[in-house]
């Protein structure tokens, strides 16, 4: 079947979900209590280790075949504005994100700022802390990555939702 990245993601998302959901039924009906005195077929769960043991498998397999088949996708497409592939933008992104936040943080430092006194003892000495590069740099440096990362995901959503690839599950 062809999909999408994202048609993929949100497929693989479904059957994971569909098999926690079988794995937790599994947890509450494959052992049961009964009193003393009571008839444990009169509680007994509906359970069948050997049809859920064949479902989770099959629900294995699929999301096997589909994480590979979006690996596959993620390894050879090339993201045409970048070339890039899929995966290198994927490493990409998270890098962006990190130095945006670090800029970020930079970008908001005064030039010179009066350090709290933390000695514990009163004292007449006033320190100084003072910013060791140019801060308007930072923040050009600050909006060219919120660019870079924007269009960075702006490319990467465009692929995710318009090429596809065959998923054989």
């Amino acid at each position: 079947m062809k999909m999408t990245s994202a048609e993929a993601a949100k497929l693989l998302k479904k059957l994971i979900s569909e098999k926690n959901g079988i794995i937790v039924k599994e947890k509450a009906s494959s052992s049961f209590l009964a009193s003393v005195g009571e008839d444990p077929e009169s509680v007994r769960p509906d359970y069948d280790y050997a049809e859920t043991r064949d479902l989770i498998y099959e629900y294995n397999r699929k999301i096997r075949k589909l994480k590979h088949a979006i690996n596959l996708f993620n390894n050879t497409t090339v993201v045409p504005e970048y070339n890039f592939t899929i995966d290198e933008l994927l490493v990409l992104i998270p890098q962006l994100s990190a130095l945006k936040t670090k800029l970020a943080e930079m970008s908001l430092k005064l030039p010179k700022v009066r350090e709290q006194q933390t000695y514990g003892k009163p004292s007449n000495i006033i320190d100084y802390r003072y910013a060791n590069y140019d801060i308007d740099t930072v923040t050009s440096d600050l909006n060219t990555i919120i660019d870079d990362l924007s269009n960075a995901q702006l490319a990467l959503d465009k692929i995710n939702h318009s090429a596809t690839f065959e998923v054989d599950i």
